[in-house]
């Protein structure tokens, strides 16, 4: 049986400080955020998905967002949706530790450009990107889970997760992507897809191939899905 002394454990699993700026991954699950001057940052607030908080030090405040901090619209997406889209307001000074469900996690920095974000894989994102809840066209996506999404857009980091290591599949124009809606993690902003439906007696007689629905992406761009169909929870509204 494999031993180790305490001095050992702690040596070996201590937080490990790389004063990379505002997000820096503390390992490839847990998320470190360096919130103030104190710890080497000029920004002392950031948007983080509700729950995910596992530890801090210094001084925090956490605010979860009001129901109409985004209007009206999206109050009701979220009521509909129920996809977990909820964030909270994180603020103060000292380093956050961020993690989600043990999702692999990976920091995308925009430079003016926007990201559409499976509203449960969205970890954390800087105060300066905009955030909107966007509907999928078809309705008929409610019975996959992938009816709404959050388009990030502008200049900084968002942060998201993904079960397993992401796979990014490039979008051609006349070369669509098809992927399943509980695998399918982010996008990029300037496509839109359709949802493709294969529905036919057989679905109903529970002989169907179980692929009913796809997300078709077709355009100039890029798609990414993860290893794992994920199941959307239901979550109140906030």
């Amino acid at each position: 049986m494999s031993r180790t002394s305490i001095a050992q454990f702690v040596a070996e699993n201590a937080e490990k400080t790389q004063n990379h700026g505002l997000f820096e991954l503390e390992s490839d699950r847990v998320l470190e955020v360096n919130l103030g001057p104190a710890a080497g940052s000029n920004t002392t607030m950031i948007w983080m998905k509700q729950g995910a908080m596992i530890a801090y030090t210094g001084q925090m405040k956490f605010t979860r967002e009001g129901l109409l901090a985004q209007g009206l619209g999206n109050l009701l997406k979220k009521a509909v949706s129920g996809e977990g889209a909820s964030l909270t307001k994180a603020e103060g000074e000292g380093k956050l530790y961020v993690a989600d469900a043990g999702k692999r996690i990976t920091i995308l920095a925009l430079q003016n450009e926007s990201v559409f974000v499976n509203g449960n894989d969205l970890i954390a994102m800087e105060a300066t990107l905009s955030k909107e809840i966007k509907m999928m066209r078809k309705m008929s996506a409610i019975a996959s889970g992938g009816l709404f999404n959050v388009r990030v857009a502008g200049t900084g980091c968002v942060v998201f997760g993904t079960h397993g290591r992401p796979l990014v599949l490039r979008v051609q124009p006349g070369r669509p992507v098809f992927t399943d809606p509980q695998a399918t993690v982010l996008w990029s902003g300037n496509l839109t897809p359709e949802m493709k439906t294969d529905i036919s007696f057989k679905t109903f007689l529970g002989r169907g191939s179980g692929e009913s629905f796809q997300m078709m992406f077709d355009g100039d761009g890029f798609v990414v899905v993860q290893p794992y169909e994920e199941i959307m929870m239901q979550s109140d509204v906030g």
